[in-house]
């Protein structure tokens, strides 16, 4: 049984139900990761006894769940495109804009199914996107390639901004810092494609970046649907 149907416990003198949890649980992330998300300290926030959230809750990764449900009502599409291609660009826009604001979202993400309310919309919406003609295992599968690119570019992103802030360099300081070792590698000829990877390629920003792999990634998926069956 899911915690989805699990009843929840009659009401207490001190109202407490899983929104309430939920709200507290996303609020403490958001401010320390989920490092900083336990039993006690939700507890904590919402002046309860620990014993209290597990009327409401079995475990931790219960509550990760519920906090992964309740973010994705922030992917869900308020109309849905006529297009699947616009369709899947913009549940995968606003996939990154919620794990932005919420980066620890980006620790979660394709861990598990999503069981969750919000969740089951957000896959219905992802495959109502396609024509109910295509084949469904093709659905099937440009759903996951398209779910893997903004599953692996979220995750970097959110890796690179959390190095940053360990660091305390800007991209471009990093850059200076480093420059002199990677010049100097360079300078072996060992490394010939890196080189004019470095020297000529285009330093793009992470959304500029982020929206030409996804354009490939449709463009891909795009031609695997017009190629006949079979």
């Amino acid at each position: 049984m899911t915690v989805w149907d699990r009843p929840e416990p009659p009401a207490a003198p001190v109202p407490l139900d899983r929104q309430r949890i939920v709200a507290a649980a996303v609020a403490l992330a958001d401010e320390g990761g989920l490092a900083a998300v336990s039993v006690r300290k939700v507890a904590a926030r919402l002046n309860a006894g620990p014993m209290r959230l597990y009327g409401h809750l079995a475990t931790k990764q219960e509550l990760f769940d519920l906090m992964v449900d309740e973010v994705q009502a922030e992917i869900l599409p308020t109309e849905q495109p006529a297009d699947w291609r616009a369709a899947l660009h913009g549940l995968a826009h606003r996939t990154r804009r919620a794990v932005l604001r919420h980066e620890w979202l980006a620790d979660l993400l394709g861990d598990r199914p999503t069981l969750g309310p919000n969740g089951l919309a957000v896959t219905e919406a992802t495959l109502a996107a396609f024509d109910e003609r295509t084949d469904i295992d093709t659905v099937l599968r440009a759903v996951e390639t398209v779910s893997n690119y903004v599953t692996g570019a979220v995750r970097r992103e959110i890796a690179n901004l959390r190095a940053t802030r360990a660091t305390g360099l800007s991209k471009r300081d990093w850059q200076r810092a480093h420059g002199p070792h990677v010049t100097r590698l360079l300078a072996t000829g060992r490394f010939p494609a890196l080189a004019r990877a470095v020297h000529d390629g285009t330093d793009t920003d992470a959304e500029t970046s982020f929206a030409t792999g996804l354009d490939w990634v449709l463009d891909a998926v795009a031609a695997r649907l017009a190629r006949p069956p079979g």
